[in-house]
């Protein structure tokens, strides 16, 4: 199996400059190849995948030296998320901030956006039991990444989403409710409640994963029980904007924030005036530096944690580095008032750049012990089974040490994990996956997450996976539909990166963030014999949807009337809404990509997994597990084209069918593939390769209609020697010639995002085109505008921009009328027919819009949000 097409099948993220094993379903597998629970997904297959990948350099990153060399594909499609928003060149800071100001004042077209995916979506829904599927492996209802968590001990609990903002609970979790909507950035990066209760947040998602947005700053609520964040509840000045915050510490009356840019703090009294930068290792690749349009510019200052000494607060460490291992990278303490980094002294925890990575403090209340986790750059970049160096204690109390190893890979493997065959074990993604909490009332009942989430209640001398990654592969593990995971109890979702203590009704409770949302259990629970709780609970109840589409379908549903709306989501498979459903179930599991949907059976469907591994059903892929018995009742099947295999398709690769025959698709990757069997296809074969776009390049996007294609592709595709182009030809093969794009500028040299072609007339095309204009980009030929029109099949284009703010754009559609609706990273814009200027959709908070897609009858249009979920809005209200 290529480098580039492994993946693991469940529970993937996208990394813009991550580290994590790829498998993906070969093309054209035998349906029932594996019998085995978890199909072609199996923990074996995806450590050997990682063991292979390691000290390798898969071909869509041998361009791209971050200095990281990572290993592991998910690094590939973590870059290309980035790639399509700065290429050419480095987006300066506020680029966000005057975009958001742009489109709040565009005039609005009325209307208002519905929303469809309010409800709760179980991952272990028993109706979706197939082999592409991971119902039953116990993470229950799930929804979008979660990167930070706080709870008081009230009864109040906040979840900061990935891209979908701040949530509030009044009820130990649960019930809950948006707090961030009015904010220029829906990203969160830390939240932290400090002595007085008020609730502190960072924007920004600090994961260094593909599709985390920078932030706005950091804002601060007096009254988190009541009030909500706005502009005016922003703390300082714009120092702070457009970059990421991991962690906001508290001491010495200063607020400290470890943040891409350095090492900042700001006064908790005094909240107007700028943030003080403490310390940047490279201070000439910040903003204004001499080194600032360096390409590797984003990745020299990163600050992961501060560790303040509770005795005295003048005494603080510095836990800064890139994960992928920098010269800069280490612990730094003052020395007669200058930052030192610390070389000696220290214990087991490493200090070295080799050995220091992601680093997550926590102290106990009492100030007896300090605890840290460190994941490795050198282990990361060596080790096939894990990238965690460990967890250790600092049993004087202080961050300055000595350090005592706790906890290494191994034996946390060895402690109740699902992660134990080589190649896969945990810390495997702790350049990812962090968090740490101490019990208040106890300095020795601690709680990490790293995938899974392990506890110990004797200051790690002993361990245990309570959230281990799922349950497939245990003794108690079952398929059958009538038992959510047979007689295992509910796990959480994996990839942990928050945590928080809180008390509701008296009663004390743990909850955890992860990449499928908030879950919560007794701060002192209950554990099975294998060392699972057996007393988790989903807090993702369907009122706070932050689930993170790329992409939307709809098509009538054939059993029950109505629609069937579907959808790719990151880490959280496909999910389906059928016409008569309450909940919303999982039918295809792992990252979902694209999305195909028949608008006359909305149960055929084509998913789209990581590098164009596409699977179809025609049943909506409702099985009962009996194919583990008898593999001729499999409902979905493996229907990739070569370009899976080869690793030449993109990590989220263009996928499309053609707007006058649904049976005829188009799929992009170096290669430009077409087949005409519809759903009916069973087999990766059945596509013919029609048109090769040249070695090192890679399609963006594709469009057809009428058999005429348009294929938009990058190479290289990033900000080094950056290079774009459009092809056209036809679905038969005929008829291919690339398009001489004019070196005027008239299209800017930068990712080509969408095409949307009139139904009406097959040459009269619009083009969507992501990044920010040169006022924001500095990089060759980035031109100006987001919108084009070509009436003569791509031979020319036109600017029909306008008032359009400068928002990277991600696809667009015409709508019945002739209208043309745009999807941006902050929201929908529309031109009526006939009008050049556009207007604002609705009011969706600030959450990026993927993909457009209109209902059968084309009334309704449905945008799929990277971070709130799917909504609709009546294509007569926009005017």
């Amino acid at each position: 199996m290529s480098a580039s097409t492994r993946k693991r099948r469940w529970l993937t993220i996208c990394s813009i400059t991550a580290s994590a094993a790829l498998v993906a379903i070969p093309a054209g597998a035998a349906p029932g190849a594996d019998s085995s629970p978890f199909g072609a997904r199996t923990l074996a297959q995806l450590a050997a995948a990682r063991e292979q990948s390691v000290g390798a350099v898969s071909p869509g990153l041998a361009a791209e030296d971050d200095d990281g060399n990572e290993a592991d594909e998910i690094a590939e499609g973590a870059a290309q998320y980035a790639e399509a928003r700065t290429s050419p060149g480095v987006v300066a800071p506020g680029a966000y901030g005057a975009a958001w100001a742009s489109l709040t004042k565009l005039p609005g077209t009325g209307g208002s956006w519905r929303h469809v995916t309010d409800r709760p979506y179980d991952s272990d829904d028993p109706r979706y039991r197939d082999y592409a599927s991971n119902s039953s492996g116990g993470a229950g209802y799930v929804t979008g990444r979660m990167a930070a968590m706080a709870a008081d001990d009230d009864g109040y609990v906040y979840a900061g989403s990935a891209g979908g903002g701040v949530w509030r609970s009044r009820t130990g979790g649960g019930h809950w409710q948006p707090i961030s909507d009015r904010l220029p950035s829906q990203s969160t990066g830390a939240l932290a409640l400090d002595g007085a209760g008020r609730l502190w947040l960072g924007t920004g998602e600090a994961t260094t994963n593909a599709d985390a947005y920078l932030g706005s700053g950091v804002y601060l609520l007096s009254d988190p029980h009541h009030g909500t964040f706005s502009a005016h509840t922003g703390v300082g000045g714009d120092e702070l904007e457009s970059t990421t915050v991991h962690h906001l510490r508290f001491g010495g009356g200063k607020v400290w924030a470890a943040t891409s840019t350095g090492v900042w703090s700001h006064s908790t009294k005094r909240l107007s005036g700028p943030w003080k930068l403490e310390f940047a290792p490279n201070p000439e690749y910040l903003p204004g530096g001499s080194k600032a349009d360096d390409e590797s510019a984003a990745y020299k200052n990163i600050a992961n944690d501060i560790a303040i000494d509770p005795k005295d607060p003048g005494k603080v460490v510095l836990a800064v580095g890139w994960r992928s291992g920098d010269d800069y990278n280490g612990f730094y303490t003052k020395v007669n008032g200058v930052w030192t980094r610390i070389t000696s002294g220290f214990g087991d925890l490493p200090t070295d750049a080799d050995g220091v990575g992601n680093v997550t403090f926590a102290r106990s209340a009492d100030g007896s012990r300090y605890y840290a986790i460190d994941q490795s750059p050198e282990q990361l970049n060596t080790n096939p089974d894990s990238g965690l160096e460990g967890i250790f204690v600092s049993k004087s109390g202080s961050p300055s040490g000595p350090w005592g190893k706790v906890a290494d890979y191994k034996g946390l493997a060895a402690s109740g994990s699902a992660l134990t065959d080589s190649g896969y074990m945990p810390g495997v993604q702790a350049w990812y996956n962090q968090f740490l909490t101490v019990d208040p009332s106890d300095p020795k009942h601690v709680y990490a997450g790293l995938e899974e989430v392990f506890e110990t209640k004797d200051g790690g001398s002993n361990w245990s996976a309570v959230g281990p990654y799922w349950n497939f592969g245990f003794p108690c593990w079952s398929i059958d539909p009538t038992k959510q995971t047979g007689d295992c109890h509910q796990t959480t979702h994996p990839d942990q990166h928050g945590v928080a203590i809180g008390r509701y009704h008296g009663k004390s409770w743990v909850y955890v963030g992860n990449d499928g949302g908030v879950y919560k259990r007794p701060l002192t629970g209950s554990q099975d014999a294998f060392g699972h709780a057996t007393d988790w609970t989903s807090l993702n109840d369907g009122t706070m949807d932050t689930l993170q589409y790329y992409s939307v379908g709809v098509g009538k549903d054939p059993t029950y009337g109505g629609l069937s709306v579907t959808g790719g989501l990151q880490d959280n498979g496909q999910s389906v809404l059928r016409g008569n459903d309450k909940v919303m179930g999982s039918n295809f599991g792992g990252d979902g990509g694209d999305t195909l949907t028949d608008p006359a059976n909305g149960c055929n469907i084509a998913e789209e997994y990581v590098y164009l591994a596409v699977q179809v059903t025609q049943n909506c892929a409702v099985n009962d597990g009996s194919w583990i018995d008898d593999p001729s009742k499999i409902t979905s099947y493996d229907v990739a084209p070569a370009d899976n295999a080869t690793g030449e398709a993109r990590f989220i690769a263009p996928l499309a069918a053609d707007l006058k025959d649904s049976s005829t698709w188009i799929a992009g990757g170096r290669h430009v593939w077409a087949q005409t069997h519809g759903y009916a296809i069973r087999s990766g074969d059945e596509w013919k390769n029609v048109h090769d776009l040249g070695a090192g390049r890679t399609a963006t996007a594709v469009a057809s209609s009428g058999g005429k294609v348009y294929a938009a592709w990058c190479g290289p595709c990033n900000n080094q020697g950056f290079a774009r182009g459009i092809s056209v030809g036809n679905a038969d093969g005929t008829g291919w010639h690339d398009i001489a794009l004019p070196v005027d500028g008239t299209v800017p040299n930068r990712y080509l995002s969408g095409f949307a072609i009139d139904p009406k007339n097959s040459d009269h095309v619009y083009l969507a085109v992501n990044g920010f204009s040169r006022h924001w980009t500095e990089g060759p030929g980035a031109g100006v505008g987001h919108v084009f029109e070509s009436t003569d099949g791509g031979t020319t284009w036109k600017d029909v921009s306008n008032n359009l703010p400068d928002v990277p754009t991600n696809s667009a559609i015409v709508t019945p009328n002739g209208g043309l609706a745009v999807a941006t990273d902050l929201g929908v814009v529309y031109r009526a027919p006939g009008r050049t200027k556009w207007q604002r959709v609705g009011s969706l908070p600030a959450v990026a819009v993927l993909q457009l897609k209109l209902s059968p009858d084309g009334s309704t249009l449905y945008a799929a949000t990277h971070g709130r979920g799917i909504h609709t809005f009546k294509v007569r209200d926009c005017g």
